[in-house]
């Protein structure tokens, strides 16, 4: 029987290892952090939940254009909606912890055995799990897998203090809404914590060194995004360079670097992450890191050494959940023999949980613009949408790229309410090499969001 050994409870670490225990492998699962990692206890579930909360308030305050009107208890007009956000972060703890016992209960089912520990390689075929008490275990292994993740970026210049200067890890243990918070950061991480407490109501100011916010999306979606912000009283500063974060009793202070200062309540920073890699036996092992500590792999996952394998953040190929979980598959189906396809960055679907929220698959606009690629464009605004007049929605879009030769659908990105839900027949369009006419003949529910698809599909019709 095939031993192998996982450092690492993430996304990475538990889907290899019930893909590693279905081909018949002896697995054990070596981890610190609890299962589900960061993903589940950390970033992806907690901050998808608070968002949730967002959402709905988002929602409350259109409500009058639907003529639904809110009320208080002697049944005049409510002036304003409010958050308990001890009770949202209270939900927010208790969820990921439930599906972090789920998934653990899970790898039980399948006959997996969890270690509690850190582990690190003791060369590329032994594993050393240290206990929390300091006892150590040594577990020989045919292969290994490492999915150890990322953690925040912080700066000497811009340490978190856990109450009032925070990473995405600690926002969680607020009890009281920040009066004004200010957020370090236009990426993904910083957008998504941007809108979500914009949307529980907290003032917000976004700072970002770019002259726009999301800098690695589609220009089209990060300019509707940065429109809908500024339109829901957000105060974004571009091309505006964070120096230093202070504190002085109850009042954080970002200083830019041109000079000028940006007071609040409390600072989030969203300054990219760093692996977890050092300390892990890795390089007297024979696994190479790049220059920012991320381990080197190819497209099924191995990496240097003979028998070591690595999925997920630790590796830097595309920070995401689902990228780290097929990575961590494709390892195991390597090893042990089963069929597998190499990891193809070109038809991953991702989503950024804004609000709206903007969803990309396959190639860019940007790629075409640089004239690395040729497409055809084309751009389906939603406020034509029916459903989405219905339900309110006037901002997103929906934009299909396609070869212009063969029709072929290359990409897509959709911006709007549950763009992480539209753009799914996209993805299995430019996954499945479908052209934009097989794409326009798919029967659309009417009325629905969808049907914006298969309209920009039609649009893309040559005699």
């Amino acid at each position: 029987m095939t031993r192998v050994v996982i450092i690492g409870g993430g996304p990475g670490g538990y889907e290899s290892a019930l893909v590693a225990a279905q081909l018949g492998a002896e697995v054990t699962v070596v981890d610190s952090d609890g299962i589900g990692g960061s993903a589940v206890l950390t970033d992806c579930v907690p901050s998808k939940t608070l968002i949730a909360t967002a959402d709905v308030m988002n929602q409350v305050e259109v409500a009058g254009e639907l003529g639904i009107f809110l009320k208080d208890h002697q049944g005049d007009a409510a002036a304003a909606i409010g958050v308990d956000l001890a009770r949202v972060n209270a939900r927010v703890k208790q969820l990921a912890a439930d599906q972090s016992a789920d998934i653990a209960a899970g790898l039980a089912k399948a006959g997996i055995t969890v270690v509690k520990g850190r582990g690190r390689l003791d060369g590329p075929s032994r594993v050393v799990a240290t206990a929390p008490d300091g006892t150590e275990t040594s577990y020989d292994a045919d292969a290994v897998l490492v999915s150890t993740g990322a953690a925040p970026r912080t700066l000497s210049s811009a340490q978190p203090d856990g109450e009032r200067i925070l990473t995405w890890e600690q926002v969680y243990d607020l009890d009281e809404v920040p009066t004004k918070l200010i957020v370090v950061g236009s990426g993904v991480t910083g957008a998504e914590f941007a809108s979500a407490y914009n949307g529980i109501g907290v003032d917000v100011t976004l700072v970002s060194s770019r002259d726009r916010v999301l800098p690695g999306e589609d220009a089209d979606a990060a300019t509707v995004l940065e429109d809908v912000f500024k339109r829901r009283g957000m105060e974004v500063l571009g091309k505006s360079r964070m120096k230093s974060v202070t504190r002085d009793g109850d009042v954080v202070t970002v200083e830019l670097e041109d000079g000028r200062t940006v007071s609040g309540s409390h600072c989030l920073l969203a300054l990219g992450s760093i692996p977890n890699t050092r300390g892990l036996g890795l390089e007297e092992a024979g696994v190479e890191l790049d220059e920012g500590g991320f381990i080197k792999v190819d497209r099924v996952s191995r990496t240097t050494a003979r028998g070591v394998y690595a999925a997920g953040d630790c590796t830097g190929v595309f920070m995401l959940a689902s990228v780290a979980a097929m990575q961590g598959r494709i390892a195991m189906w390597h090893v042990l023999g089963d069929a597998v396809a190499p990891l193809d960055l070109g038809i991953v679907a991702s989503n950024v949980f804004t609000s709206p929220e903007i969803a990309t698959v396959g190639l860019t606009q940007k790629s075409v613009d640089d004239g690395k690629a040729f497409a055809e464009v084309v751009l389906q605004p939603l406020a034509s949408n029916s459903r989405a007049k219905m339900q309110g929605v006037k901002d997103g879009f929906v934009k299909l790229l396609i070869s212009p030769g063969s029709g072929r659908v290359l990409g897509g990105v959709v911006v709007g309410p549950h763009a992480s839900e539209l753009i799914h027949p996209i993805a299995v369009a430019v996954t499945e090499r479908i052209t934009a006419d097989q794409l326009a003949h798919v029967f659309t529910v009417y009325p629905s969001m969808s049907g914006s698809v298969a309209e920009a599909a039609r649009r893309l019709h040559r005699a």
